[in-house]
């Protein structure tokens, strides 16, 4: 889940980049080669499906952890909102008799995300993969925002990455307010998080990568609604509420878990 950014709208300022390290360098070499591969990219998303799914399964829930289909199935059809970063146990996460549709960037760093959310059951939607205020990325957006308000009214449960690639982490953008308002449907956010873990301290959001052979946390927070009617100064404050919840949900996820170090 790359990219859940829909209008393409930031709500802070970006924060100067850092130097990608040389990881971050090889991959942006390599990644898109692989994503036109018909047959690499399949077999590398299965053996990351394959090793993530490890990672969940040997880490058993903490004490306190939340249910996730209990969750769901109270705010059916939700819009499950979740930070950069700290989202991969997500995609493992999917209650079997619940459909999930998945927000996704058309770039290349996207297909491997895709790929291993559609080997679990995810459906996917495509937005684009434009910076904000170009014409790609508002027409992309227009249209995965069309698809996403469909989906929800089909039933099925929305999950999009609440804030924007490359701008200020764990800070919510508009786009998924605009799409509750327009949806009439809340926003549930979710936190994951695992004892054992590690952490890519030269990416902009922190990305955490999830360790086996620990504890896994999974929190619900509070939901936020948006009026229909909403203004631009209430959607703001939407906003704002969608920050407070995720990222009180998140720090609860870490305290559960961070029991177990």
């Amino acid at each position: 889940m790359r990219d859940g950014e829909v209008t393409g709208a930031a709500a802070r300022p970006a924060r100067k980049r850092r130097q990608p390290g040389p990881a971050r360098r090889l991959w942006r070499r390599i990644r898109k080669p692989l994503a036109a591969s018909r047959f690499t990219m399949p077999v590398v998303a299965w053996f990351v499906a394959r090793a993530f799914r490890f990672v969940y399964w040997t880490n058993p829930p903490a004490e306190g952890s939340d249910d996730t289909a209990g969750k769901l199935t109270q705010y059916m059809p939700p819009i499950v909102a979740l930070w950069h970063g700290q989202h991969i146990l997500s995609a493992f996460d999917r209650p079997r008799h619940i459909s999930v549709s998945a927000m996704l960037s058309r770039s290349a760093d996207a297909e491997l995300n895709a790929l291993v959310l559609e080997r679990n059951g995810f459906r996917t939607v495509r937005g684009s993969g434009g910076r904000a205020g170009s014409a790609s990325a508002d027409k992309g957006g227009a249209r995965a925002l069309i698809a996403l308000k469909k989906t929800l009214d089909a039933g099925n449960v929305v999950a999009m990455i609440a804030d924007i690639p490359h701008g200020t982490p764990r800070q919510a953008g508009m786009g998924i307010v605009t799409l509750a308002r327009i949806s009439g449907r809340p926003i549930l956010p979710a936190a994951y998080a695992t004892s054992r873990r590690k952490v890519l301290d030269r990416t902009w959001d922190k990305t955490t990568i999830n360790l086996p052979f620990g504890r896994r946390a999974v929190v619900f927070g509070e939901p936020v609604y948006v009026a229909r009617d909403a203004d631009a100064a209430e959607l703001e404050e939407r906003r704002q509420a969608v920050t407070a919840s995720l990222n009180a949900a998140t720090a609860k996820a870490y305290a559960l878990v961070d029991r177990h170090r």
